[in-house]
């Protein structure tokens, strides 16, 4: 019987935790996959591959010709464009796609939520609500701030974002998990009036809504894409083990 071959689409800590978990199991071979986006990407137990697959008919020859038995796309919420391909992919092999998603934020008594369904949108709210901006959306994709020339924007990232990039622009170089108190610090120092992010869920990023909450600031969140139709998503790790019938052992 061949040796199961699991490819996980990665970049999150979920893959992280999955890839762990698979490499200490006889028996199973597990490549994740990273897109390249950050330059000194945390470590990853297994096999690792850089770089993109060419669009889905790029990933299904992949799945072919590495004899993948199971695809996990546990890539960011946002990464739609990756998601999609991985259910076209799985479509024209047959190979079993799982879909790795954390739950959504919810808010809770006093947050002031002002939720939207794009950066465009968000950029169209922030007049109204702040001058002074902290901006967590990631650095790719700012563009949709750029007309802004009256906003202050703080931004964080990893690496230094990308342009077209706001005129009135700090940028914070710094890698999570941000403590509630970290994040109170950076809204007090900078001075800021409204906060904008993804709902990207889960606790790692969580800190920055409650420092928010706390200081009564109000919070522009961006929703998720949709899944595509044909996909549904387990919430954790367990999830994934639970359906590659690996839950035990």
């Amino acid at each position: 019987m061949p040796t199961p071959h699991v490819l996980i689409l990665g970049g999150t800590t979920e893959a992280r935790r999955l890839a762990a978990v698979l490499a200490q199991r006889a028996g199973v071979r597990v490549t994740t996959s990273l897109a390249g986006r950050v330059t000194r990407p945390g470590a990853v137990a297994g096999e690792v591959r850089v770089g993109g697959f060419g669009g889905a008919k790029g990933l299904a020859g992949w799945l072919r010709e590495q004899a993948v038995s199971v695809v996990v796309d546990a890539t960011h919420p946002f990464a739609a464009g990756i998601t999609a391909n991985a259910a076209e992919a799985a479509a024209l092999t047959g190979v079993p796609l799982v879909v790795l998603r954390r739950p959504g934020w919810r808010p809770v008594p006093g947050d002031r939520w002002h939720t939207v369904g794009s950066l465009d949108a968000a950029a169209r709210e922030l007049p109204r609500l702040g001058r002074r901006v902290f901006l967590t959306t990631g650095r790719v994709h700012l563009a949709a701030f750029a007309h802004l020339t009256d906003t202050h924007f703080v931004v964080r990232s990893v690496e230094p974002p990308e342009p077209p990039l706001p005129p009135r622009l700090e940028v914070i170089l710094a890698r999570g998990p941000f403590t509630v108190a970290d994040e109170t610090a950076v809204l007090r120092e900078h001075r800021i009036d409204v906060l904008v992010t993804k709902d990207s869920g889960g606790e790692a990023t969580a800190a920055k809504l409650t420092a928010a909450r706390e200081l009564g600031l109000p919070v522009v969140v961006v929703r998720r894409p949709p899944l595509p139709e044909s996909v549904t998503a387990v919430p954790d790790v367990a999830g994934v083990l639970e359906r590659l019938g690996l839950s035990r052992g």
